[in-house]
Protein backbone atom coordinates (compact mmCIF):
# COMPACT_ATOMS: atom_id res chain seq x y z
CA UNK A 1 0.00 0.00 0.00
CA UNK A 2 1.43 3.45 -0.84
CA UNK A 3 -0.54 6.98 -1.11
CA UNK A 4 -1.20 6.07 -4.72
CA UNK A 5 -2.32 3.00 -5.08
CA UNK A 6 -5.74 2.61 -6.63
CA UNK A 7 -8.29 2.53 -4.48
CA UNK A 8 -11.84 1.50 -5.62
CA UNK A 9 -14.78 1.81 -3.04
CA UNK A 10 -17.78 -0.13 -3.65
CA UNK A 11 -20.98 1.70 -2.39
CA UNK A 12 -18.60 5.38 -1.37
CA UNK A 13 -22.20 7.72 -1.26
CA UNK A 14 -23.63 5.19 1.41
CA UNK A 15 -22.91 5.63 4.76
CA UNK A 16 -19.85 3.53 5.21
CA UNK A 17 -18.26 4.55 1.97
CA UNK A 18 -18.60 7.83 2.49
CA UNK A 19 -16.82 7.86 6.03
CA UNK A 20 -14.11 5.35 4.14
CA UNK A 21 -13.88 7.89 1.46
CA UNK A 22 -13.09 10.72 3.67
CA UNK A 23 -11.10 8.64 5.89
CA UNK A 24 -8.61 7.23 3.59
CA UNK A 25 -8.56 11.59 1.92
CA UNK A 26 -7.69 11.98 5.28
CA UNK A 27 -4.46 10.08 5.47
CA UNK A 28 -3.59 11.49 1.48
CA UNK A 29 -4.53 8.80 -0.60
CA UNK A 30 -5.07 10.74 -3.76
CA UNK A 31 -6.16 7.68 -6.18
CA UNK A 32 -9.80 6.95 -5.14
CA UNK A 33 -12.29 5.66 -7.10
CA UNK A 34 -16.06 5.90 -7.16
CA UNK A 35 -19.19 4.90 -9.05
CA UNK A 36 -22.80 5.56 -8.02
CA UNK A 37 -25.28 2.92 -8.62
CA UNK A 38 -26.93 4.68 -11.70
CA UNK A 39 -23.37 4.87 -13.09
CA UNK A 40 -22.23 1.42 -12.22
CA UNK A 41 -24.88 -2.24 -11.43
CA UNK A 42 -23.02 -4.05 -9.83
CA UNK A 43 -25.41 -6.39 -9.68
CA UNK A 44 -24.65 -6.79 -13.16
CA UNK A 45 -21.44 -9.08 -13.54
CA UNK A 46 -20.72 -7.93 -17.33
CA UNK A 47 -20.39 -4.48 -16.82
CA UNK A 48 -18.53 -5.07 -13.04
CA UNK A 49 -15.87 -6.86 -15.61
CA UNK A 50 -15.51 -4.15 -17.71
CA UNK A 51 -15.53 -1.67 -15.28
CA UNK A 52 -12.59 -3.77 -13.29
CA UNK A 53 -10.59 -4.00 -16.60
CA UNK A 54 -10.45 -0.59 -17.55
CA UNK A 55 -9.65 0.52 -14.24
CA UNK A 56 -7.56 -1.92 -13.12
CA UNK A 57 -7.73 -1.06 -9.13
CA UNK A 58 -4.58 -2.25 -6.88
CA UNK A 59 -7.06 -2.35 -4.02
CA UNK A 60 -11.04 -2.82 -3.33
CA UNK A 61 -12.87 -2.11 -0.76
CA UNK A 62 -16.85 -3.47 -0.63
CA UNK A 63 -19.02 -1.49 1.08
CA UNK A 64 -22.15 -2.04 -0.93
CA UNK A 65 -25.08 -3.85 -0.31
CA UNK A 66 -28.48 -4.18 -0.04
CA UNK A 67 -29.34 -3.27 3.93
CA UNK A 68 -32.38 -2.45 6.18
CA UNK A 69 -34.31 -3.79 9.23
CA UNK A 70 -36.04 -6.21 10.75
CA UNK A 71 -39.21 -4.70 8.52
CA UNK A 72 -37.48 -4.96 5.13
CA UNK A 73 -35.56 -8.19 6.08
CA UNK A 74 -38.75 -9.62 6.50
CA UNK A 75 -40.96 -7.91 3.82
CA UNK A 76 -38.34 -8.50 1.29
CA UNK A 77 -36.18 -11.81 1.70
CA UNK A 78 -35.35 -12.70 -1.95
CA UNK A 79 -33.92 -9.21 -2.58
CA UNK A 80 -31.80 -9.22 0.38
CA UNK A 81 -30.44 -12.49 -0.05
CA UNK A 82 -30.05 -12.68 -4.09
CA UNK A 83 -29.07 -8.76 -4.75
CA UNK A 84 -25.82 -8.72 -1.57
CA UNK A 85 -24.72 -12.25 -3.25
CA UNK A 86 -24.96 -10.76 -6.93
CA UNK A 87 -23.06 -7.61 -6.07
CA UNK A 88 -20.08 -9.62 -3.74
CA UNK A 89 -20.25 -12.21 -6.05
CA UNK A 90 -19.39 -9.92 -8.78
CA UNK A 91 -17.04 -7.93 -6.77
CA UNK A 92 -14.92 -10.73 -4.86
CA UNK A 93 -14.61 -12.44 -8.60
CA UNK A 94 -13.46 -9.91 -10.78
CA UNK A 95 -11.29 -8.79 -8.03
CA UNK A 96 -9.93 -12.27 -7.96
CA UNK A 97 -9.33 -12.89 -12.01
CA UNK A 98 -8.31 -9.28 -12.64
CA UNK A 99 -5.22 -9.70 -10.00
CA UNK A 100 -6.53 -7.33 -7.43
CA UNK A 101 -3.67 -6.89 -4.06
CA UNK A 102 -6.07 -6.85 -1.75
CA UNK A 103 -10.08 -7.00 -1.11
CA UNK A 104 -11.99 -6.02 2.04
CA UNK A 105 -15.10 -7.29 2.39
CA UNK A 106 -17.38 -5.87 4.78
CA UNK A 107 -20.52 -7.78 6.50
CA UNK A 108 -22.63 -7.73 9.58
CA UNK A 109 -22.56 -9.40 12.80
CA UNK A 110 -25.67 -11.15 12.04
CA UNK A 111 -23.70 -13.75 10.24
CA UNK A 112 -23.57 -15.14 13.58
CA UNK A 113 -26.06 -17.91 15.48
CA UNK A 114 -29.13 -16.61 16.99
CA UNK A 115 -28.52 -18.18 20.45
CA UNK A 116 -24.60 -18.62 20.37
CA UNK A 117 -22.63 -17.99 23.33
CA UNK A 118 -21.60 -14.21 23.84
CA UNK A 119 -19.39 -12.39 23.59
CA UNK A 120 -19.71 -13.56 19.97
CA UNK A 121 -16.05 -15.16 18.52
CA UNK A 122 -15.16 -15.06 15.10
CA UNK A 123 -15.12 -19.09 14.69
CA UNK A 124 -18.97 -19.27 16.29
CA UNK A 125 -19.95 -18.99 12.27
CA UNK A 126 -22.03 -21.38 11.53
CA UNK A 127 -22.16 -23.25 14.36
CA UNK A 128 -25.90 -23.21 14.74
CA UNK A 129 -28.88 -21.46 13.38
CA UNK A 130 -29.62 -17.77 12.55
CA UNK A 131 -32.31 -15.14 13.76
CA UNK A 132 -35.20 -15.99 11.56
CA UNK A 133 -35.78 -11.70 10.70
CA UNK A 134 -32.60 -11.22 9.07
CA UNK A 135 -31.21 -14.89 7.83
CA UNK A 136 -31.56 -13.65 4.72
CA UNK A 137 -29.01 -10.74 4.61
CA UNK A 138 -26.96 -12.75 6.74
CA UNK A 139 -26.88 -15.77 4.04
CA UNK A 140 -25.79 -13.62 1.71
CA UNK A 141 -22.88 -11.91 3.70
CA UNK A 142 -21.79 -15.98 4.76
CA UNK A 143 -21.39 -16.65 1.44
CA UNK A 144 -18.97 -13.62 0.53
CA UNK A 145 -17.07 -14.32 3.88
CA UNK A 146 -16.50 -17.81 2.92
CA UNK A 147 -15.91 -16.53 -0.83
CA UNK A 148 -12.82 -14.54 0.28
CA UNK A 149 -11.83 -17.48 2.80
CA UNK A 150 -11.60 -19.47 -0.02
CA UNK A 151 -10.13 -17.18 -2.17
CA UNK A 152 -7.31 -17.04 0.30
CA UNK A 153 -7.01 -20.54 1.09
CA UNK A 154 -6.74 -21.45 -2.65
CA UNK A 155 -4.93 -18.70 -4.18
CA UNK A 156 -3.01 -16.89 -1.17
CA UNK A 157 -4.45 -13.71 -1.90
CA UNK A 158 -4.74 -10.88 0.48
CA UNK A 159 -8.95 -10.65 1.09
CA UNK A 160 -9.83 -9.99 4.38
CA UNK A 161 -13.62 -9.57 5.82
CA UNK A 162 -14.40 -7.30 8.45
CA UNK A 163 -17.60 -7.67 10.70
CA UNK A 164 -18.83 -5.00 12.11
CA UNK A 165 -21.42 -5.35 14.54
CA UNK A 166 -24.54 -2.34 14.29
CA UNK A 167 -23.43 0.92 12.62
CA UNK A 168 -24.80 4.31 12.96
CA UNK A 169 -23.69 7.65 12.28
CA UNK A 170 -23.59 10.66 9.25
CA UNK A 171 -25.18 9.43 5.95
CA UNK A 172 -27.57 6.72 7.64
CA UNK A 173 -30.56 5.68 6.34
CA UNK A 174 -33.64 7.18 8.56
CA UNK A 175 -36.50 6.23 6.36
CA UNK A 176 -38.65 4.44 9.11
CA UNK A 177 -39.81 2.00 7.06
CA UNK A 178 -36.46 0.69 6.00
CA UNK A 179 -34.12 1.83 8.36
CA UNK A 180 -32.17 0.33 11.18
CA UNK A 181 -33.22 0.77 15.18
CA UNK A 182 -31.31 3.72 16.37
CA UNK A 183 -32.05 5.88 13.09
CA UNK A 184 -35.29 4.85 13.56
CA UNK A 185 -35.88 5.78 16.93
CA UNK A 186 -34.15 9.27 16.68
CA UNK A 187 -36.11 10.11 14.03
CA UNK A 188 -39.37 9.08 15.79
CA UNK A 189 -38.64 10.87 19.02
CA UNK A 190 -37.84 14.32 16.77
CA UNK A 191 -40.74 14.11 14.91
CA UNK A 192 -43.01 13.35 18.43
CA UNK A 193 -40.66 16.37 20.12
CA UNK A 194 -42.96 19.43 19.56
CA UNK A 195 -45.51 18.05 21.30
CA UNK A 196 -44.69 15.94 23.33
CA UNK A 197 -46.26 12.81 21.84
CA UNK A 198 -46.28 8.99 22.59
CA UNK A 199 -43.52 7.57 20.89
CA UNK A 200 -43.69 3.59 20.06
CA UNK A 201 -41.57 1.10 19.82
CA UNK A 202 -41.31 -2.65 18.05
CA UNK A 203 -40.33 -5.42 20.90
CA UNK A 204 -40.08 -5.37 24.96
CA UNK A 205 -36.92 -2.85 24.87
CA UNK A 206 -34.57 -6.30 26.26
CA UNK A 207 -32.26 -7.67 23.64
CA UNK A 208 -29.39 -5.80 24.30
CA UNK A 209 -27.14 -4.51 20.51
CA UNK A 210 -23.71 -3.42 20.40
CA UNK A 211 -23.06 0.06 18.08
CA UNK A 212 -20.30 1.48 16.27
CA UNK A 213 -19.85 4.90 14.89
CA UNK A 214 -19.18 4.67 11.34
CA UNK A 215 -16.34 6.88 11.60
CA UNK A 216 -15.17 4.33 13.42
CA UNK A 217 -15.30 1.55 11.40
CA UNK A 218 -13.56 3.91 8.87
CA UNK A 219 -10.62 3.77 10.86
CA UNK A 220 -10.96 0.02 11.20
CA UNK A 221 -10.97 -0.11 7.20
CA UNK A 222 -7.47 1.88 6.82
CA UNK A 223 -6.28 0.23 9.30
CA UNK A 224 -6.85 -3.11 7.85
CA UNK A 225 -5.50 -2.10 4.61
CA UNK A 226 -2.31 -0.70 6.22
CA UNK A 227 -1.90 -3.70 8.55
CA UNK A 228 -1.13 -7.20 7.19
CA UNK A 229 -3.94 -9.75 8.53
CA UNK A 230 -3.03 -13.17 9.06
CA UNK A 231 -6.58 -14.65 8.75
CA UNK A 232 -9.65 -13.92 6.83
CA UNK A 233 -12.37 -12.72 9.78
CA UNK A 234 -12.38 -10.24 12.21
CA UNK A 235 -15.06 -8.55 14.11
CA UNK A 236 -15.09 -4.61 14.85
CA UNK A 237 -17.33 -3.50 17.63
CA UNK A 238 -16.73 -1.70 20.95
CA UNK A 239 -16.97 -4.91 22.62
CA UNK A 240 -19.36 -2.69 24.88
CA UNK A 241 -23.66 -3.23 24.50
CA UNK A 242 -26.80 -1.71 26.15
CA UNK A 243 -30.47 -2.59 26.34
CA UNK A 244 -32.77 -1.58 23.22
CA UNK A 245 -34.56 0.35 26.28
CA UNK A 246 -31.77 1.86 27.17
CA UNK A 247 -30.62 2.82 23.73
CA UNK A 248 -34.00 4.73 23.48
CA UNK A 249 -33.84 6.79 27.09
CA UNK A 250 -30.52 7.77 25.41
CA UNK A 251 -31.57 8.56 22.12
CA UNK A 252 -34.44 10.08 24.13
CA UNK A 253 -32.61 12.52 26.10
CA UNK A 254 -30.06 13.79 23.37
CA UNK A 255 -33.07 14.85 21.13
CA UNK A 256 -35.01 16.29 23.82
CA UNK A 257 -38.06 14.38 23.85
CA UNK A 258 -39.94 14.31 27.42
CA UNK A 259 -43.22 12.29 26.02
CA UNK A 260 -43.94 8.39 26.54
CA UNK A 261 -41.94 5.59 25.37
CA UNK A 262 -44.66 2.79 24.14
CA UNK A 263 -42.77 -1.16 23.60
CA UNK A 264 -45.06 -3.11 21.07
CA UNK A 265 -44.22 -6.37 22.76
CA UNK A 266 -46.17 -8.10 19.57
CA UNK A 267 -43.38 -7.08 17.63
CA UNK A 268 -40.83 -9.10 17.11
CA UNK A 269 -37.19 -8.65 19.85
CA UNK A 270 -34.88 -10.33 17.38
CA UNK A 271 -31.96 -11.54 18.64
CA UNK A 272 -31.61 -11.60 22.42
CA UNK A 273 -28.09 -10.69 22.34
CA UNK A 274 -25.67 -10.01 19.95
CA UNK A 275 -22.29 -8.22 21.06
CA UNK A 276 -18.79 -9.16 19.41
CA UNK A 277 -16.02 -10.34 20.85
CA UNK A 278 -13.61 -7.64 19.60
CA UNK A 279 -10.24 -9.61 20.64
CA UNK A 280 -8.38 -10.39 17.46
CA UNK A 281 -9.00 -6.36 16.16
CA UNK A 282 -7.37 -5.31 19.80
CA UNK A 283 -4.55 -7.57 19.64
CA UNK A 284 -4.11 -6.05 15.34
CA UNK A 285 -3.71 -2.85 17.61
CA UNK A 286 -7.07 -1.40 16.89
CA UNK A 287 -9.82 -0.34 19.28
CA UNK A 288 -13.13 1.65 18.92
CA UNK A 289 -12.77 5.67 20.11
CA UNK A 290 -16.03 7.42 19.76
CA UNK A 291 -18.28 6.83 22.68
CA UNK A 292 -21.91 5.84 22.07
CA UNK A 293 -23.11 9.24 23.62
CA UNK A 294 -20.80 11.40 21.87
CA UNK A 295 -21.52 9.59 18.52
CA UNK A 296 -25.42 9.69 19.50
CA UNK A 297 -24.83 13.52 20.03
CA UNK A 298 -23.01 14.17 16.70
CA UNK A 299 -24.98 12.08 14.93
CA UNK A 300 -28.14 14.01 15.81
CA UNK A 301 -26.37 17.25 15.25
CA UNK A 302 -25.93 15.66 11.61
CA UNK A 303 -29.70 14.79 11.49
CA UNK A 304 -30.85 18.31 12.09
CA UNK A 305 -28.50 20.04 9.45
CA UNK A 306 -29.67 17.67 7.27
CA UNK A 307 -33.73 16.85 7.93
CA UNK A 308 -34.82 18.60 4.88
CA UNK A 309 -32.35 16.08 2.42
CA UNK A 310 -31.95 12.52 3.75
CA UNK A 311 -31.85 10.15 1.42
CA UNK A 312 -34.74 8.20 0.35
CA UNK A 313 -34.22 4.24 0.66
CA UNK A 314 -37.09 2.43 -1.14
CA UNK A 315 -37.38 -1.23 -1.64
Amino acid sequence: MNKSSKIYIAGHKGMVGSAIWNALKAKDYENLIGKTSKELDLRNQAAVQEFFAIEKPDVVIDAAARVGGILANNNYPFTFLMENMQIQNNLINTSLHQDVDKFIFLGSSCIYPKLAPQPLKEEYLLTSSLEPTNEWYAIAKISGVKACEAIRKQFGKDFVSLMPTNLYGPNDNFDLQTSHVLPAMMRKFHEAKANSEPVELWGSGSPMREFLHVYDLAEAVVFALENPFAENLYNVGTGVDLTIKSLAELIQKTVGHTGEIIWDSSKPDGTPRKLLDVSKMANQGWIAKISLEDGIQSTYNWFLEHENSFKQVKM
